[in-house]
C-alpha cells in the first residue's frame, strides 16, 4: 500500500488545525501542551512540504498534484466542520499519523 497520500492528508490537518484554533477556548489549558502542539503542528507544515518536494523527485507529478488537492480538500472538510473542543487532541494524532506515515514513505518501507 502507498503511503504517500494518506501522510499528505494527514500531515495538512495536523497543521491546518493549528492555525485555526487561535482562540484560548480551542487551546490545550496547559503551556506545554500548547507548545508541544505548535512544534508538533510545525514540524507536520515542514514535513507536508518536504514530502511535496520529495515526491516531485520520485513521484510522478499527477500524484504530487492529486496528494496537493487531495490536501486542500481534507483542509477544507475541516473548516466546514467548523472548530470543536477535541481540535487539539484531533490534530496532534494527525499529526504523529502524518510524521509516521510520512517518514515510512520517505524510508520506501512496505507494508
Amino acid at each position: 500500500m502507498d503511503t504517500f497520500l494518506p501522510a499528505l492528508m494527514l500531515l495538512s490537518g495536523g497543521a491546518f488545525i493549528n492555525t485555526r484554533a487561535n482562540v484560548p477556548e480551542l487551546r490545550p489549558a496547559s503551556d506545554a501542551a500548547d507548545l508541544a502542539w505548535r512544534l508538533l503542528s510545525r514540524l507536520a507544515f515542514y514535513l507536508w512540504i518536504g514530502l511535496l518536494l520529495w515526491g516531485a523527485y520520485q513521484r510522478p507529478l499527477l500524484t504530487v498534484a492529486f496528494g496537493f488537492g487531495l490536501s486542500l480538500a481534507f483542509n477544507v472538510l475541516l473548516a466546514a466542520r467548523g472548530p470543536k473542543a477535541v481540535w487539539p487532541g484531533l490534530s496532534m494524532l494527525l499529526s504523529l499519523l502524518g510524521i509516521l506515515l510520512g517518514v515510512w514513505t520517505v524510508l520506501g518501507l512496505e507494508f
